[in-house]
């Protein structure tokens, strides 16, 4: 009886607490990613309302996400016939009876669909999506335990059997993961809307992972699998400040690698600050970096940074698709052909394999992990204030996160190959091609659905000096500064299908502040005018322009990146790309897509070198897309027959060919298809 009188006040007397501060919160600490007071980070993102993407690239999926993508995710998860996820929380909460259905991981997913309904209120107001999380809160809020303890799964078996289940019995339960997105969850909701009933389950939550760290061992604090933890904690201590979340993040980095039975798998065969290669599962690698990245702009450990900076290169340089996506193994061992003791072989799955492992059909690039990639390099960024992690944002972003979801914001990809063949003897595990509800395993569409809903807090940065650009695509910002001034601007592009990009200030602070442009990597030529004159400046691709003067209401940058088409060729090492061509314009990767090729068969055609390609726009399932047009070749169908090999043909008959080449995220939206990102190259 004490116990729940304590337990009431301490509610409301951390409901007040935080009521009180969040009125006090500045734009800089509304972001998704708050980093307005870490000492260690070069950037701080805007508030996650601050920029509302208005029309273009980025207007549409804004729409879908609004209209589509976000509310259909919640009522499937509210759909007992198709998804158990909100119907576990319910029975947990004692509103119904039953038993667990579904994925252990089915509350972290459901968490990510919240985050989704946050991220769209934040940006609309709109009342609807506010009613809806309100309602699903009170339910999540009396499925918790009272110790602070939550995850469905044991919570209805202790419910239904006291006996018959403990917290952390089994690594493989995900609850860590789980609580994490509540955490993410709680702290963008708090810091939305101003209410701290979501953000109060989270502190319980991580309260109970403080006291369960207290005491546990090496061995039980592993069950950290998919440590999307790393990254809520430190959010948690962002948002209230405890330091003991910040010592808990600090406590289960030092734990990694502490155990005998460790494994590539899970990265923790070593501790943490001596890696220096990605290995294992590809999302729980990615997510596992990021939340490293957010630790270390809190205490700026220099060995942290050195790991992460090593195991970056290892993957940009050896192990990451043109696309942007990574974790190219169905299924493998690390290590991998390159020891004489087998005994320390170990299997791992949907996970980085060697350096230059990259195949296409089998490719794995599960939707998770690029988004973990997304994370990390976002995280990247705000530590470093380096445009190469800006970079590799954008290429995952729009290539291989994007094709994670279909145009109209309802069918989903789990992986995410770069060619599929429907000649093929054999099945793979996954489908190749979109599902409305991706069954047992539905983690990555509220992945990618939350990632679209979050969109617009990848575009700008504040630095100490000024603002920074990171993405470009049209839409209005309204911003503090460091000093607290102003600052309005409209962005005006059909970026990125095109790279002429206007930038308008409506309201300006009475100082001097730097604007910084991204250059991106794959640009030449670049061109920077202010008020219709051209600007000297050393504009170097892979870096940021930097624009300072007084600025005021109504002047306008206009920056231009030409986006002429490139062939790309892979380093001779990938053997699966030897002698073949993708096809690049701008930011966006492109394919080769059979329902534009009449009945041609995909692996009949060859690039000329001398290919000219030109942008040609049309729409697809209601969005607007660029294709490329050119003239290929096309090889006389022969049948193989059954054959393994043969000679070739010296006297190849080729005669030329109109083709069409989709944007890569675009593939498999005009039915079920073939398609191939590596197209032969004809010298």
């Amino acid at each position: 009886m004490i116990q729940d009188v304590l337990n009431e006040r301490w509610k409301v007397l951390i409901a007040m607490m935080l009521l009180v501060s969040s009125a006090q919160l500045s734009a800089q600490e509304k972001a998704l990613v708050n980093t307005s007071k870490s000492p260690y980070a070069k950037f701080i993102a805007v508030n996650l309302d601050a920029v509302k993407w208005t029309g273009g690239f980025w207007g549409h999926w804004a729409d879908v996400s609004r209209d589509t993508m976000a509310i259909n995710m919640l009522n499937l998860y509210e759909n007992d016939a198709v998804c158990h996820g909100f119907c576990n929380f319910e029975i947990a909460a004692g509103y119904k009876e039953g038993r667990h259905r579904g994925a252990p991981f089915h509350d972290g997913d459901f968490y990510k669909t919240l985050e989704a309904i946050i991220a769209v209120y934040a940006s609309t107001n709109d009342k609807r999506y506010y009613d809806e999380l309100e309602r699903v809160i009170k339910v999540i809020g009396e499925a918790q335990r009272p110790d602070g303890y939550i995850h469905t799964p044991t919570i209805i078996k202790q419910r239904n059997n006291p006996a018959a289940s403990t917290a952390f019995e089994d690594r493989m339960n995900f609850e860590t993961y789980n609580m994490g997105h509540l955490m993410t969850a709680a702290c963008l909701h708090y810091r939305v809307t101003g209410q701290p009933n979501f953000l109060n389950i989270a502190i319980k939550a991580t309260d109970f992972l403080v006291a369960y760290h207290e005491n546990a061992s090496a061995e039980q604090a592993r069950n950290a699998i998919c440590p999307s933890h790393y990254m809520g904690v430190i959010e948690m201590y962002r948002t209230t400040r405890d330091k003991r979340y910040l010592d808990l993040a600090q406590q289960m980095i030092d734990i990694r690698g502490l155990i005998d039975n460790g494994t590539d798998h899970n990265q923790d065969r070593i501790p943490f600050r001596q890696q220096r290669e990605a290995v294992g599962h590809a999302v729980r690698a990615n997510y596992l970096y990021a939340g490293v990245a957010d630790l270390y702009a809190e205490t700026g450990e220099d060995s942290l940074l050195v790991a992460l900076e090593s195991i970056w290169k290892d993957v940009v340089t050896k192990k990451l698709y043109i696309t942007g996506a990574c974790g190219a193994l169905y299924d493998g061992v690390s290590p991998n052909g390159n020891t004489y003791n087998q005994g320390i072989i170990q299997q791992v799955h949907q996970a980085y394999g060697q350096a230059y492992q990259l195949p296409n059909i089998s490719a794995y690039n599960e939707t998770c992990a690029n988004i973990g990639n997304v994370l990390w390099n976002y995280r990247m960024l705000l530590i470093t204030g380096d445009s190469r992690y800006a970079d590799i944002l954008e290429l995952s972003l729009l290539n291989s996160v994007l094709s994670g979801i279909d145009l109209g914001g309802t069918k989903f990809n789990y992986t995410n190959p770069l060619r599929v063949d429907f000649d093929l003897p054999y099945e793979l595990r996954w489908k190749k091609e979109r599902e409305d509800y991706i069954s047992y395993s539905n983690c990555c569409p509220p992945n990618v659905v939350r990632t679209v809903a979050e969109s617009q807090n990848y575009a700008y940065a504040l630095s100490k000096k000024g603002l920074v650009i990171n993405l470009y695509g049209s839409n209005e910002l309204t911003t503090s500064l460091f000093d607290g001034n102003i600052l309005e601007l409209r962005q005006e592009t059909d970026y990125p299908w095109d790279g002429q990009i206007k930038l308008s200030i409506k309201k300006a602070p009475p100082t001097p502040f730097d604007i910084d442009l991204r250059i991106p990597a794959w640009s030449s030529d670049a061109v920077i005018r202010i008020n219709g004159e051209e600007v000297p400046l050393d504009i170097s691709a892979g870096s940021y322009a930097t624009l300072t003067r007084h600025w005021k209401s109504g002047d306008v940058i206009e920056l231009n990146l030409p986006m002429p088409v490139r062939l790309m060729e892979a380093n001779p090492l990938v053997e699966e790309t030897r002698n073949q061509v993708a096809i690049m314009r701008g930011p966006i990767v492109y394919c080769i897509e059979s329902p534009d090729l009449n009945g041609i068969r995909i692996f009949d055609i060859e690039l000329p070198a001398d290919i000219q390609l030109k942008p040609v726009k049309e729409e697809v399932a209601g969005s607007q897309i660029t294709f490329l047009q050119g003239e290929a070749l096309l090889q006389s169908p022969k049948e193989w027959n059954g054959d393994l090999y043969r000679p070739i043909n010296p006297k190849k008959d080729l005669k030329k060919i109109n083709i069409r080449l989709i944007p890569y995220f675009a593939w498999g939206n005009r039915g079920k298809s073939e398609m191939s990102v590596w197209i032969p190259l004809r010298k």
